[in-house]
């Protein structure tokens, strides 16, 4: 019967890392309509190349993560902001 290799215990928490919770910034300010006219807090959800961050990287819930969608969406259409960054 064949064991299984195990790595030195100096190496088993080489790579471990504790992040904070993310949490969802409108849930924590009470936040019930997301403004797509607030252009400044909506390019804080886009990349630099204007693409949208996923709710892993930002910590938004679903719920608000298709509103914040929805709005960027609107914003886009009405020209408030751009498609893409240049």
């Amino acid at each position: 019967m064949r064991t299984a290799t195990r790595t030195k215990p100096t190496e088993q928490g080489k790579y471990k890392r504790f992040t904070r919770k993310k949490f969802c910034r409108f849930c924590a300010e009470k936040t019930i309509f997301i403004d797509y006219k607030d252009t400044k807090t909506l390019k804080s959800y886009l990349t630099d190349r204007g693409k949208l961050l996923p709710s892993r990287m930002t910590g938004t819930c679903a719920k608000h993560q298709r509103d914040l969608t929805e709005a960027i969406k609107r914003a886009r259409n009405i020209a408030l902001l751009s498609f893409m960054e240049k």
